[in-house]
């Protein structure tokens, strides 16, 4: 348990926090449950930064870091997803449900995509992408913008349009990662066509 993977598990523990905090002011409409919201989905944000750093300057790269850390990117962003789809009524924007469709379905397309070639290949290999990179970003945008309520006035447009990019950019992610992974299981001696045997009829 090194130094690296407790400021991970610190992050994960914050989403619960950052959730609860969301529905108290969806209930109340109190300003400071935003804040906090707020504040728990940039403390875990920079911490990420920072566990990253300390795994490599200090040489604390695990295994078990290198499950949990992308294991706590994906728990934020999605909790703040999912949990922004909810109507707020005058209190917070809403996620529409199309956007959540697409970020849930890769997902779930993703996951079952590895846990096929785990059990196929024995070996997974994720080769990073800029789409999923992009993608990211401009659903880590979207969840800012409203959280912040940024999208008043001119910034309703901007949030459609970063929410439209987030979408094209998610469902490319999720195609370009299902063409690695038929590849990986294509190239599997198991996947291959068995050839027939032939004898000359001796034995």
């Amino acid at each position: 348990m090194t130094t690296a993977n407790k400021i991970t598990i610190l992050r994960i523990l914050l989403i619960p926090f950052f959730v609860v905090e969301l529905i108290y002011y969806n209930r109340t409409g109190v300003e400071g449950y935003r804040w906090a919201a707020i504040f728990a989905f940039a403390l875990a944000s920079v911490l990420d930064g920072v566990d990253g750093f300390i795994a490599r300057h200090y040489h604390q790269i695990s295994e078990l870091g290198k499950i949990l850390d992308p294991l706590a990117d994906k728990l934020l962003l999605v909790s703040a997803i999912v949990t922004l789809s909810f109507n707020y009524g005058n209190h917070l924007d809403q996620i529409p449900l199309w956007l959540i469709g697409t970020i849930i379905g890769r997902d779930l397309l993703i996951l079952v995509g590895l846990i096929v070639i785990h059990f196929t290949v024995s070996k997974v290999t994720v080769r990073p992408r800029y789409s999923g990179k992009i993608a990211t970003v401009l659903q880590m945008a979207v969840v800012i913008i409203i959280l912040l309520k940024w999208n008043v006035g001119q910034g309703a447009l901007w949030l459609k349009y970063v929410e439209l990019g987030a979408a094209i950019f998610t469902g490319l992610s999720g195609l370009f990662y299902t063409w690695d992974g038929m590849k990986q299981l294509g190239a599997h001696p198991s996947s291959l066509p068995i050839k027939p045997k032939v004898t000359d009829g001796h034995k």
